[in-house]
């Protein structure tokens, strides 16, 4: 359906795609420099490896591919907190990930990693071919001022990077990153998600003499290093990007066999129904679609029948993270947990799931669906042992059940759960008065209990009305409000909501970044993706327990721990997840023999197929 700002920033570099840490490989006086690093194992590829397994080395080169986006661009820079960037700037970064492999990262700009037993540092070798699009050479210089520049540009860089106390050029092409912490096994390719900015062209002057600021937003085009430069940006409408003919690390191993269309344009589109219409219309094509509605009845036009396109639904080895309707805690009603687990017994999924999703959907009951990560049953010895030292300061049931949400799969479980939901709310102080003829709650100050539900799209609301009048049973005033792209990022930056339709994606290796999802830090910092506002120190201890495990075993145990605290605090009612992709496509292209096991891959590592597209167009 759309592709979101979070994809247009893994476009970038920027946001991290599969986590990525180093492994023992030597003591500190060896110094064994290696061409990639990974999680605990070893790595796939060999240091001579030609390509990576899920391509084609011999893909042909040519043809466009277009891209629908719902929503708007105002900002060219992807690196500020301020605006909404459009994806018109690619960076090359430090390592790159491997889309067959959990957790790994191979030499882009760097050529070769080394890093001690102990994780203190890491250091860096830069290829000295590497180049910005204007010719000049990546230097450490560089790296240094790009890690400094982003931390000062965007509080979220500035979280994650917070354990960097020092980065210092350390030979001719050699960057050194020193941390303030041992152990941490993410810290060493934390640094290699770094993607390497042209310091000369940010500090200096666009062409009307104006001196740039990596902090605030522009229209124009940043310089970049990457396999495509924008060649003609149309403000909130569309951003077409062209390939780079002589890109410095088109022959790389890391590179073979992608970036093979001559052409990307991203088209958007302000309204969701629109955009499906221009799908059809042949105006962009592909699609990830996520509307069940959507999948079940949309895809029945002519270009489906003709096989002009293609849908598909492709199967991905993947973590199914908590997507959920988020309660912003910073807000007095939301503190009390009864409340809270008063809005998770009222969602009525089993309806939803058969009347509006065609009973596509798992309900979700952890925040690492899906995975071994997922706790089920009691606690394990192993996992008791990290957390009886918190029992005081868990939810009880963390010890003594296993979760499952309410069930209203039956008119008497429904009326039941909203009775056990009303018992809860009156506990929480919440009293039903009459008001005009309509019972409302209301607290010991006469304040009425009211819920606003934001939203960003239309296609929502079908989910959101049924609860509200669920809700509304129990006295509660609902609204449901629908805004801007625009607007419902500034307001969910600065936290000004009741309620959003949040979702947090989990890697295979879960680490650093669920000090940004849940950590009490992240709560009081406007632009983090703590948008519940979870500020405990269980839950920061059991975060630490997951970031300094030292082997997968233990990341496994205190990611079970962390779930059990986190779904037993009811932060969330939680919602849904599918097993696969629904993508549709018109059928212009070719792809591997075999996709990539974490990724569709596409555009990357597909291309243009001109027997097909003549095909088409004959039909």
């Amino acid at each position: 359906m759309s592709i979101t700002r979070r994809t247009l920033l893994k476009l970038a570099g920027l946001a991290p795609a599969a986590k990525i840490v180093g492994i023992q490989i030597a003591h500190a006086e060896d110094r064994a420099f290696r061409h990639a690093l990974t999680l605990f194992e070893d790595v796939k590829y060999p240091p001579d490896f030609t390509h990576f397994g899920y391509v084609n080395p011999k893909a042909p080169k040519g043809g466009r591919v277009r891209l629908g986006i719902v929503g708007s661009f105002d900002n060219l820079n992807p690196y500020t907190f301020k605006g909404e960037a459009g994806g018109a700037v690619l960076n090359d970064a430090l390592l790159v990930s491997s889309l067959d492999e959990p957790s790994t990262g191979y030499g882009r700009v760097a050529s070769a990693v080394w890093h001690p037993e102990d994780r203190s540092m890491v250091v860096y070798r830069l290829r000295p071919e590497a180049r910005f699009h204007d010719g000049k050479a990546m230097t450490p210089e560089d790296v240094i001022w790009s890690m400094q520049a982003l931390r000062e540009a965007n509080p979220s860089f500035n979280f994650y990077y917070k354990n960097i106390a020092k980065a210092e050029q350390t030979g001719d092409q050699e960057v050194t990153f020193t941390f303030s912490q041992t152990g941490n096994r993410e810290l060493p390719l934390i640094t290699g998600q770094l993607p390497v900015l042209p310091k000369h062209w940010w500090t200096g002057k666009d062409a009307q003499g104006r001196q740039r600021d990596i902090k605030e937003t522009t229209l124009e085009v940043p310089l970049g290093s990457g396999a495509y430069v924008a060649s003609d940006v149309k403000p909130g409408a569309s951003i077409l990007m062209k390939r780079v003919t002589d890109y410095w690390a088109k022959d790389l191993a890391v590179r073979a066999g992608q970036d093979n269309f001559d052409e990307i344009e991203y088209i958007y589109f302000r309204d969701a129904n629109v955009a499906f219409e221009a799908f059809k219309g042949d105006q962009y094509d592909w699609r990830t679609e996520t509307s069940a509605k959507m999948w079940a009845t949309g895809y029945d036009f002519p270009a489906i029948t003709s096989g002009r396109v293609v849908k598909e639904e492709i199967s991905l080895r993947q973590v199914n993270g908590m997507q959920c309707w988020a309660m912003n805690t910073r807000r007095p009603k939301f503190q009390d947990v009864r409340v809270r687990q008063a809005l998770n017994l009222a969602f009525d999924f089993e309806w939803a799931n058969q009347n509006l999703f065609y009973g596509q959907y798992v309900r979700s009951r952890s925040y690492f669906n899906n995975s071994d990560m997922e706790a089920k049953g009691l606690p394990s010895p192993a996992e008791l042992a990290i957390l009886e030292p918190l029992k005081d300061k868990l939810p009880p049931e963390v010890f003594t059940a296993e979760y499952a949400n309410p069930m209203n799969d039956t008119p008497q479980n429904r009326r039941k759960n909203l009775r056990e939901a009303s018992r809860l709310l009156n506990e929480a102080g919440w009293q039903v008065t009459q008001d005009g003829g309509r019972s409302l709650l209301k607290n010991a100050s006469g304040e009425p209990l009211n819920i606003e539900i934001l939203l960003d799209s239309p296609l929502f609301e079908r989910v959101a009305l049924p609860y509200k009048q669920q809700l509304e049973l129990l006295g509660i005033g609902v609204t449901v409000k629908t805004v801007d792209s625009a607007q419902y990022e500034r307001r969910t930056q600065t936290f000004d909501f009741d309620v959003v339709a949040g979702s947090w994606a989990q890697s295979l290796s879960p680490g650093n970044e669920q000090r940004e999802f849940w950590g009490s830090e992240a709560a009081k910092r406007e632009g983090s993706r703590n948008l519940i506002g979870i500020s405990d120190p269980a839950i920061d201890t059991l975060i630490e327990k997951l970031i300094f495990a030292p082997d997968r075993d233990s990341l496994v145990t205190a990611c079970r721990a962390l779930d059990r605290a986190l779904i037993w605090s009811h932060y969330v009612v939680p919602m849904w997840y599918v097993n696969f992709q629904r993508t549709a496509r018109w059928d212009r292209f070719g792809r591997p023999e075999r996709l990539p096991d974490l990724s569709t891959g596409f555009p990357s590592v597909w291309w243009w197929d001109e027997e097909k597209a003549k095909k088409v167009a004959a039909k």
